[in-house]
């Protein structure tokens, strides 16, 4: 008898099996471990406004959401996406037919390439890449063919040139994330306007993680990719409450795009989740209207502490890639004779009591982000400072 036995052949589906134990579960046990600062893990350690958890408690208590929601998502929370994405973006979608909620923006992500990619098909992503990207696309069947952002002058830059080289024929849809988690980045009008008339020149279809949308300093500004000419009716934007609201737990993100696409998309999340997050989805329309000024005060408070955690890193010896956006730096340790990411962050919790990231993981190429390491600095800022103590005492 020839061939593979059942009892010989992996557990695991072939196309996951680059993909093992995030290196976020090992870097939070590793916290737990040695009782270390967690800077690896993207949330907040505290949580949102009050007057949004009060509101998911009288969801509770009035019976809203406790059974299944519907399929789209709640009305009241459908209406606050729309409402939300017209009066700071100008943007307008149909609550009934354009906008889709999904158990947070990771569900969205699967949801989506699931359902536009096919067995052979190219996606072109940003590298490096949050690591459900690559999951996601090798679950689809598809290619992923990264596109690096690379360090110059203090930050990582698209060279849209290389944009332009990675798109073939077989390129079915452009996986954009900006701001940029790990690096920071925030694309400028110039170089979205460029991906935009990529897209429309090659019938390109465009799914945009817009996660950290009010997470952007200096006077940077996130404009949505959906804005620009000719993407409204290719462009699968994605955004999500956890990273704005600080209520990561809660798990509710979406969808919005032209009625086609996020048909496509709620037909595979259907058979993912089906529904989820049902009381949650209530107190989040009430987050969305929430009036500008709480989304400036979360700006301005999450700069305070991406400049503190700076100076400490910088002082640490780190060179520090500011971010224009997110809640993550990026550094290179190589200024402290280091070079690989992994061996210093695995050795970091008993080096000096703080958890970091090693950004190879977000790569393809593990030797591109080799000497680079991302720091969290979604956290109370005596915590930060502690940190910062910390690294410099190292």
């Amino acid at each position: 008898m020839t061939g593979m036995t059942s009892t010989e052949r992996p557990h695991l589906n072939r196309r996951l099996a680059e993909f093992g134990t995030t290196i976020f579960a090992e870097m939070s046990a590793l916290a737990v471990a040695t009782g270390a600062i967690n800077l690896g893990q993207g949330f907040p350690d505290t949580d949102g406004p009050e007057e949004v958890r009060e509101a998911a408690v009288r969801a509770l208590r009035d019976g809203r959401g406790n059974q299944y929601p519907p399929g789209p998502g709640v009305p009241e929370l459908r209406t606050a996406i729309t409402e939300h994405r017209l009066r700071r973006y100008g943007l307008s979608y149909d609550p009934d037919t354009e906008v889709l909620v999904t158990a947070g923006a990771t569900e969205a992500i699967a949801a989506s390439l699931l359902a536009l990619v096919e067995p052979g098909d190219e996606v072109v992503a940003l590298e490096p890449y949050y690591d459900s990207y690559a999951a996601s696309i090798a679950l689809a069947g598809g290619r992923r063919v990264p596109v690096t952002l690379r360090p110059h002058d203090g930050s990582f830059r698209l060279d849209l040139d290389e944009l332009r080289a990675a798109v073939t024929d077989r390129t079915r849809l452009l996986l954009i994330n900006t701001p940029h988690n790990p690096t920071g980045t925030v694309l400028t009008r110039a170089e979205l306007a460029a991906i935009a008339e990529l897209a429309v020149e090659r019938d390109l279809l465009v799914v945009t993680d817009e996660v950290y949308e009010h997470l952007v300093f200096d006077g940077a500004e996130h404009l949505p990719l959906a804005a620009f000419p000719g993407m409204r009716e290719r462009t699968v934007s994605i955004g999500s409450a956890g990273k704005t609201f600080s209520f990561t737990g809660w798990k509710v993100g979406w969808v919005t795009a032209a009625p086609g696409l996020v048909s496509a998309v709620r037909s595979v999340k259907q058979f993912l989740t089906y529904v989820s997050s049902g009381p949650f989805q209530y107190a989040v329309a009430d987050a969305l209207a929430l009036p500008d000024s709480y989304f400036e005060d979360v700006r301005r408070s999450m700069q305070a502490r991406r400049d503190i955690l700076a100076e400490g890193l910088t002082a640490a010896g780190f060179e520090v890639f500011e971010p224009a956006g997110t809640y993550f730096i990026t550094t290179d340790i190589r200024p402290l004779g280091e070079k690989d990411g992994f061996a210093f962050c695995r050795a970091l919790p008993e080096r000096a009591g703080v958890v970091a990231i090693p950004n190879a993981v977000f790569y393809d190429d593990r030797e591109a982000g080799a000497p680079f390491v991302r720091f969290a600095f979604c956290k109370r800022e005596e915590v930060l400072r502690e940190a910062a103590q910390r690294l410099r005492d190292m």
